[in-house]
């Protein structure tokens, strides 16, 4: 039987793991602590791939160099490598992009290209990774079975830089459309939500929705250095 490892860091992930690749030909492990990612229980498992879900951590080049790792970035590779593709690409105004299966190496984002998939980018950033989960799971499928061999990138390189946490304080911004995208880019787990900070209080938003000229979002006030 031919053994798959899938690692994911998102309850989303774990839940795409089970409605979907758990039921697929082959045995599948999934892994969702860089505590358990270490190369004596890959070597136990021994997959013929170890596909990684939302991850960011740094996985040890013994574990690259031995085992075919594939990776999901949500850009058309070589464009967009880096870090927060997905705020990244909002804040640019783009409105759909590519979902990339790469080969992982030591160089974050350059490996060969297994596929793509159109990828659209409405709503918070929760759904879209929802989305964007349930697409790698089909084109984890289709890597599976046809076993693709990846191609080089090719083109101009443009690296995106990782988002800060001070980053999600709501800078000053041109039209509501804008203030809405900034608000919906940071709604999920990962990243600081968008927020204010007014007179020793902390605003922070949440579940934007724009219409009829105006923003209606859930807010959630705490005191400045307070968790929310």
């Amino acid at each position: 039987m031919i053994n798959y490892i899938v690692i994911g860091t998102k309850p989303w992930n774990h839940q795409v793991f089970k409605e979907v690749l758990e039921k697929q030909q082959g045995k599948w492990f999934y892994i969702n602590s860089i505590d358990t990612l270490v190369m004596d229980n890959i070597k136990r498992i021994s997959p013929r791939y170890i596909f990684f879900l939302h991850w960011s951590f740094k996985v040890p080049d013994e574990i690259i160099s031995n085992y075919e790792c594939v990776c999901f970035h949500m850009t058309d590779v070589p464009y967009g490598r880096g870090g927060s593709p997905l705020q990244n690409l909002i804040i640019r105004g783009h409105q759909d992009t590519k979902l990339t299966a790469l080969r992982m190496t030591q160089k974050f984002d350059a490996g060969a290209v297994y596929c793509k998939e159109n990828l659209c980018l409405a709503g918070n950033a929760e759904e879209i990774y929802i989305r964007a989960t349930y697409l790698s799971a089909r084109m984890i499928q289709y890597i599976i079975q046809e076993q693709p061999e990846p191609i080089d990138q090719s083109g101009e390189v443009t690296i995106f830089k990782r988002r800060k946490p001070a980053e999600s304080e709501i800078p000053e911004l041109k039209d509501l459309p804008k203030l809405h995208d900034f608000i919906r880019m940071l709604d999920a787990e990962g990243y600081p939500h968008a927020y204010i900070e007014h007179q020793g209080f902390k605003y922070s938003f949440r579940r934007s929705s724009l219409y009829n000229g105006r923003i209606v979002a859930d807010v959630t006030i705490t005191a400045i250095g307070e968790e929310e």
